[in-house]
Protein backbone atom coordinates (compact mmCIF):
# COMPACT_ATOMS: atom_id res chain seq x y z
CA UNK A 1 0.00 0.00 0.00
CA UNK A 2 1.34 3.42 -1.00
CA UNK A 3 1.65 5.79 1.97
CA UNK A 4 1.41 9.53 1.50
CA UNK A 5 2.46 12.29 3.84
CA UNK A 6 -0.82 13.74 5.01
CA UNK A 7 -2.98 14.64 7.99
CA UNK A 8 -2.90 12.78 11.29
CA UNK A 9 -6.11 14.08 12.92
CA UNK A 10 -9.62 15.01 11.79
CA UNK A 11 -8.88 18.72 12.16
CA UNK A 12 -5.77 18.40 10.01
CA UNK A 13 -7.68 16.28 7.48
CA UNK A 14 -10.38 18.90 6.99
CA UNK A 15 -7.80 21.64 6.44
CA UNK A 16 -5.53 19.50 4.26
CA UNK A 17 -8.26 18.14 1.98
CA UNK A 18 -9.87 21.56 1.55
CA UNK A 19 -7.14 22.04 -1.07
CA UNK A 20 -8.22 20.27 -4.31
CA UNK A 21 -4.58 19.78 -5.29
CA UNK A 22 -3.90 17.79 -2.12
CA UNK A 23 -6.96 15.61 -2.78
CA UNK A 24 -5.88 14.95 -6.35
CA UNK A 25 -2.31 14.07 -5.37
CA UNK A 26 -3.48 11.80 -2.53
CA UNK A 27 -5.71 9.71 -4.80
CA UNK A 28 -3.15 9.76 -7.60
CA UNK A 29 -0.44 8.35 -5.28
CA UNK A 30 -2.77 5.58 -4.11
CA UNK A 31 -4.02 4.55 -7.57
CA UNK A 32 -0.81 4.72 -9.62
CA UNK A 33 2.17 4.72 -7.24
CA UNK A 34 4.59 3.78 -10.04
CA UNK A 35 3.57 6.79 -12.14
CA UNK A 36 2.24 4.68 -15.04
CA UNK A 37 -1.33 5.79 -15.77
CA UNK A 38 -3.15 3.43 -18.19
CA UNK A 39 -6.20 4.51 -20.13
CA UNK A 40 -9.28 2.74 -18.68
CA UNK A 41 -10.67 2.24 -22.21
CA UNK A 42 -7.75 0.93 -24.27
CA UNK A 43 -4.96 0.50 -21.71
CA UNK A 44 -2.55 2.83 -23.48
CA UNK A 45 -0.20 4.71 -21.13
CA UNK A 46 0.52 7.58 -23.52
CA UNK A 47 -1.72 10.59 -22.98
CA UNK A 48 -2.00 14.33 -22.57
CA UNK A 49 -2.66 15.85 -19.14
CA UNK A 50 -5.07 18.79 -19.07
CA UNK A 51 -3.89 20.57 -15.95
CA UNK A 52 -6.73 23.09 -15.75
CA UNK A 53 -9.30 20.26 -15.53
CA UNK A 54 -7.00 17.64 -13.95
CA UNK A 55 -7.94 15.00 -16.53
CA UNK A 56 -6.05 12.94 -19.08
CA UNK A 57 -6.71 12.49 -22.80
CA UNK A 58 -5.50 9.24 -24.30
CA UNK A 59 -3.35 9.59 -27.43
CA UNK A 60 -4.60 6.27 -28.82
CA UNK A 61 -8.37 6.30 -28.39
CA UNK A 62 -8.79 10.05 -27.69
CA UNK A 63 -10.95 9.30 -24.65
CA UNK A 64 -10.76 11.52 -21.57
CA UNK A 65 -10.62 10.17 -18.03
CA UNK A 66 -10.03 11.44 -14.53
CA UNK A 67 -8.48 10.04 -11.37
CA UNK A 68 -11.99 9.07 -10.21
CA UNK A 69 -12.59 6.58 -13.04
CA UNK A 70 -12.72 2.99 -11.83
CA UNK A 71 -13.21 3.94 -8.17
CA UNK A 72 -16.10 4.42 -5.79
CA UNK A 73 -15.96 8.13 -6.74
CA UNK A 74 -16.69 7.53 -10.43
CA UNK A 75 -19.45 9.66 -11.97
CA UNK A 76 -19.84 11.65 -8.76
CA UNK A 77 -20.17 15.42 -9.29
CA UNK A 78 -18.94 16.02 -5.74
CA UNK A 79 -15.33 17.16 -5.37
CA UNK A 80 -12.79 15.01 -3.54
CA UNK A 81 -12.61 17.77 -0.94
CA UNK A 82 -15.98 16.48 0.31
CA UNK A 83 -15.38 12.78 -0.31
CA UNK A 84 -12.11 12.42 1.59
CA UNK A 85 -13.19 14.08 4.88
CA UNK A 86 -16.35 11.92 4.76
CA UNK A 87 -14.17 8.82 4.33
CA UNK A 88 -11.95 9.91 7.24
CA UNK A 89 -14.96 10.32 9.56
CA UNK A 90 -16.59 6.99 8.68
CA UNK A 91 -13.32 5.09 8.99
CA UNK A 92 -12.41 6.57 12.37
CA UNK A 93 -15.67 7.26 14.24
CA UNK A 94 -16.03 4.25 16.53
CA UNK A 95 -19.84 4.17 16.30
CA UNK A 96 -20.09 5.33 12.71
CA UNK A 97 -21.63 8.51 11.34
CA UNK A 98 -25.22 8.94 10.21
CA UNK A 99 -26.21 10.38 6.84
CA UNK A 100 -27.92 13.30 8.59
CA UNK A 101 -24.77 14.16 10.50
CA UNK A 102 -22.69 13.94 7.34
CA UNK A 103 -25.10 16.08 5.33
CA UNK A 104 -24.89 18.82 7.95
CA UNK A 105 -21.13 18.48 8.28
CA UNK A 106 -20.04 18.72 4.62
CA UNK A 107 -22.98 20.58 3.10
CA UNK A 108 -24.74 18.00 0.91
CA UNK A 109 -28.33 16.78 1.01
CA UNK A 110 -29.15 13.78 3.21
CA UNK A 111 -29.86 11.48 0.26
CA UNK A 112 -26.46 12.27 -1.24
CA UNK A 113 -24.76 11.73 2.13
CA UNK A 114 -26.43 8.31 2.46
CA UNK A 115 -25.27 7.33 -1.04
CA UNK A 116 -21.73 8.49 -0.23
CA UNK A 117 -21.60 6.44 2.96
CA UNK A 118 -22.77 3.30 1.18
CA UNK A 119 -20.06 3.70 -1.44
CA UNK A 120 -17.41 4.20 1.22
CA UNK A 121 -18.63 1.05 3.00
CA UNK A 122 -17.98 -0.83 -0.24
CA UNK A 123 -14.34 0.27 -0.01
CA UNK A 124 -14.24 -1.07 3.56
CA UNK A 125 -15.26 -4.55 2.46
CA UNK A 126 -12.63 -7.22 3.12
CA UNK A 127 -11.97 -9.22 -0.03
CA UNK A 128 -9.89 -11.93 1.64
CA UNK A 129 -10.61 -15.55 0.72
CA UNK A 130 -8.13 -17.03 3.21
CA UNK A 131 -9.63 -19.28 5.85
CA UNK A 132 -9.23 -18.68 9.54
CA UNK A 133 -7.25 -21.17 11.59
CA UNK A 134 -6.14 -21.85 15.14
CA UNK A 135 -8.60 -20.99 17.91
CA UNK A 136 -11.83 -19.68 16.39
CA UNK A 137 -15.05 -18.53 18.04
CA UNK A 138 -18.31 -18.81 16.13
CA UNK A 139 -21.63 -17.34 17.19
CA UNK A 140 -24.83 -15.89 15.84
CA UNK A 141 -26.99 -12.93 16.79
CA UNK A 142 -30.22 -11.35 15.65
CA UNK A 143 -30.73 -7.76 14.50
CA UNK A 144 -34.12 -6.11 14.73
CA UNK A 145 -36.56 -4.19 16.89
CA UNK A 146 -38.36 -5.50 19.93
CA UNK A 147 -41.92 -6.70 19.40
CA UNK A 148 -43.28 -4.41 22.12
CA UNK A 149 -41.96 -1.38 20.22
CA UNK A 150 -43.51 -2.35 16.88
CA UNK A 151 -46.58 -0.77 15.29
CA UNK A 152 -49.74 -2.70 16.03
CA UNK A 153 -50.05 -3.68 12.35
CA UNK A 154 -46.67 -5.46 12.52
CA UNK A 155 -46.77 -6.77 16.07
CA UNK A 156 -49.08 -9.85 15.69
CA UNK A 157 -47.00 -13.01 15.42
CA UNK A 158 -43.69 -11.23 16.11
CA UNK A 159 -42.18 -13.19 18.98
CA UNK A 160 -38.64 -13.93 20.00
CA UNK A 161 -36.39 -13.94 16.94
CA UNK A 162 -39.22 -13.93 14.38
CA UNK A 163 -38.95 -10.98 12.03
CA UNK A 164 -35.30 -10.29 12.86
CA UNK A 165 -32.25 -10.54 10.62
CA UNK A 166 -29.75 -13.30 11.42
CA UNK A 167 -26.03 -12.51 11.56
CA UNK A 168 -23.27 -15.09 11.89
CA UNK A 169 -19.75 -14.23 13.00
CA UNK A 170 -16.26 -15.66 13.43
CA UNK A 171 -13.32 -14.31 15.38
CA UNK A 172 -9.72 -15.50 15.35
CA UNK A 173 -8.38 -15.24 18.88
CA UNK A 174 -4.73 -14.99 17.82
CA UNK A 175 -5.05 -12.25 15.19
CA UNK A 176 -8.23 -10.64 16.51
CA UNK A 177 -9.78 -10.70 13.03
CA UNK A 178 -13.57 -10.80 12.91
CA UNK A 179 -15.82 -11.79 10.01
CA UNK A 180 -19.57 -11.32 9.94
CA UNK A 181 -22.25 -12.36 7.47
CA UNK A 182 -25.95 -11.72 7.07
CA UNK A 183 -27.49 -15.20 6.73
CA UNK A 184 -31.02 -15.95 5.63
CA UNK A 185 -31.34 -19.16 7.68
CA UNK A 186 -29.79 -20.52 10.88
CA UNK A 187 -30.42 -24.18 10.14
CA UNK A 188 -27.69 -26.81 10.34
CA UNK A 189 -26.81 -26.95 6.63
CA UNK A 190 -26.61 -23.17 6.17
CA UNK A 191 -24.43 -22.58 9.21
CA UNK A 192 -22.20 -25.61 8.65
CA UNK A 193 -21.47 -24.44 5.11
CA UNK A 194 -20.47 -21.02 6.45
CA UNK A 195 -18.08 -22.66 8.92
CA UNK A 196 -16.52 -24.81 6.16
CA UNK A 197 -16.04 -21.74 3.94
CA UNK A 198 -14.32 -19.65 6.60
CA UNK A 199 -12.47 -21.99 8.99
CA UNK A 200 -9.73 -24.53 8.25
CA UNK A 201 -10.68 -28.06 9.19
CA UNK A 202 -8.83 -29.31 12.24
CA UNK A 203 -8.95 -25.90 13.98
CA UNK A 204 -10.20 -25.39 17.52
CA UNK A 205 -13.79 -24.17 17.31
CA UNK A 206 -15.73 -22.67 20.23
CA UNK A 207 -19.46 -22.06 20.15
CA UNK A 208 -22.59 -22.06 22.27
CA UNK A 209 -24.95 -25.04 22.20
CA UNK A 210 -26.93 -23.95 19.17
CA UNK A 211 -28.23 -27.10 17.47
CA UNK A 212 -26.75 -26.15 14.09
CA UNK A 213 -23.21 -26.68 15.44
CA UNK A 214 -23.94 -30.12 16.86
CA UNK A 215 -22.18 -32.21 14.21
CA UNK A 216 -19.02 -30.16 13.69
CA UNK A 217 -16.95 -32.53 15.83
CA UNK A 218 -16.25 -34.64 12.75
CA UNK A 219 -14.17 -31.87 11.15
CA UNK A 220 -13.09 -29.60 14.01
CA UNK A 221 -11.92 -29.81 17.61
CA UNK A 222 -15.22 -28.42 18.73
CA UNK A 223 -15.99 -27.27 22.28
CA UNK A 224 -19.30 -25.77 23.42
CA UNK A 225 -20.43 -23.73 26.40
CA UNK A 226 -23.97 -23.83 27.79
CA UNK A 227 -24.99 -20.23 28.46
CA UNK A 228 -27.85 -21.41 30.65
CA UNK A 229 -25.22 -22.69 33.10
CA UNK A 230 -21.99 -20.77 32.50
CA UNK A 231 -20.29 -18.37 30.12
CA UNK A 232 -16.69 -19.60 30.49
CA UNK A 233 -15.32 -23.09 31.10
CA UNK A 234 -11.71 -23.71 32.04
CA UNK A 235 -10.87 -20.11 31.03
CA UNK A 236 -10.75 -21.27 27.39
CA UNK A 237 -14.16 -22.45 26.22
CA UNK A 238 -16.27 -19.33 25.62
CA UNK A 239 -17.60 -16.98 22.94
CA UNK A 240 -17.05 -13.79 24.94
CA UNK A 241 -14.89 -12.15 22.27
CA UNK A 242 -17.72 -12.35 19.77
CA UNK A 243 -20.27 -11.33 22.40
CA UNK A 244 -18.20 -8.18 22.95
CA UNK A 245 -18.21 -7.53 19.21
CA UNK A 246 -21.99 -8.00 19.01
CA UNK A 247 -22.42 -5.33 21.69
CA UNK A 248 -20.30 -2.89 19.66
CA UNK A 249 -22.24 -3.69 16.49
CA UNK A 250 -25.66 -3.27 18.08
CA UNK A 251 -24.61 -0.07 19.84
CA UNK A 252 -23.69 1.34 16.44
CA UNK A 253 -26.88 0.18 14.72
CA UNK A 254 -29.22 1.33 17.48
CA UNK A 255 -27.44 4.48 18.55
CA UNK A 256 -26.22 5.90 15.23
CA UNK A 257 -28.24 4.34 12.43
CA UNK A 258 -31.41 3.61 14.46
CA UNK A 259 -33.01 1.50 11.72
CA UNK A 260 -31.26 -0.58 9.05
CA UNK A 261 -33.08 -2.43 6.30
CA UNK A 262 -32.07 -6.12 6.01
CA UNK A 263 -31.37 -5.46 2.31
CA UNK A 264 -28.46 -3.18 3.31
CA UNK A 265 -27.39 -4.88 6.54
CA UNK A 266 -24.30 -6.55 5.04
CA UNK A 267 -22.85 -3.11 4.23
CA UNK A 268 -23.07 -2.02 7.86
CA UNK A 269 -21.50 -5.32 8.92
CA UNK A 270 -18.57 -4.62 6.56
CA UNK A 271 -18.16 -1.17 8.08
CA UNK A 272 -18.10 -2.36 11.69
CA UNK A 273 -15.85 -5.33 10.89
CA UNK A 274 -13.35 -3.05 9.17
CA UNK A 275 -13.08 -0.67 12.12
CA UNK A 276 -12.78 -3.57 14.56
CA UNK A 277 -10.06 -5.30 12.56
CA UNK A 278 -8.15 -2.02 12.20
CA UNK A 279 -8.68 -0.93 15.81
CA UNK A 280 -5.00 -1.11 16.77
CA UNK A 281 -3.72 1.27 14.09
CA UNK A 282 -3.73 5.06 14.02
CA UNK A 283 -6.48 7.09 12.37
CA UNK A 284 -4.26 8.13 9.47
CA UNK A 285 -3.29 4.51 8.73
CA UNK A 286 -6.91 3.38 8.90
CA UNK A 287 -7.83 6.09 6.41
CA UNK A 288 -4.98 5.04 4.13
CA UNK A 289 -6.27 1.46 4.16
CA UNK A 290 -9.72 2.57 2.97
CA UNK A 291 -8.12 4.79 0.32
CA UNK A 292 -6.10 1.84 -0.97
CA UNK A 293 -9.33 -0.11 -1.58
CA UNK A 294 -11.37 2.42 -3.56
CA UNK A 295 -10.25 1.14 -6.98
CA UNK A 296 -12.29 -1.43 -8.88
CA UNK A 297 -15.34 -1.01 -6.66
CA UNK A 298 -18.13 0.85 -8.42
CA UNK A 299 -21.59 1.15 -6.92
CA UNK A 300 -24.41 2.91 -8.78
CA UNK A 301 -27.59 4.20 -7.19
CA UNK A 302 -29.71 1.71 -9.12
CA UNK A 303 -27.59 -1.17 -7.84
CA UNK A 304 -27.78 0.21 -4.31
CA UNK A 305 -31.57 0.47 -4.34
CA UNK A 306 -32.08 -2.90 -6.03
CA UNK A 307 -33.30 -1.50 -9.35
CA UNK A 308 -30.27 -2.91 -11.14
CA UNK A 309 -28.26 -5.97 -10.18
CA UNK A 310 -24.43 -5.77 -10.10
CA UNK A 311 -22.98 -6.61 -13.52
CA UNK A 312 -26.01 -5.34 -15.45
Amino acid sequence: MQTIQGPKTLQEAIVYFSNPENCFNALLAIRWPDGVIPCPVCGCSEHYFLKTRQIWKCKACKKQFSVKVGTIFEASPLPLSKWLPAMWMLANCKNGISSYELHRGIGVCQKTAWFMLQRIRLAMKDGSFEKLGGHIEVDETYIGGKARNMHKDKKPGQRGMVGKASVMGFVDRSSGEVRTFHVSETDRYSMESMVFENVDQGSWLYSDQHGSYRFLNAWYRHETVDHAVEYVRDMVVHTNTLENYWSLLKRTLRGTYVSVEPFHLFRYLDEQSFRYNERKVKDADRFQTVMSQVSGRRLTYNQLTGKLQPGQ
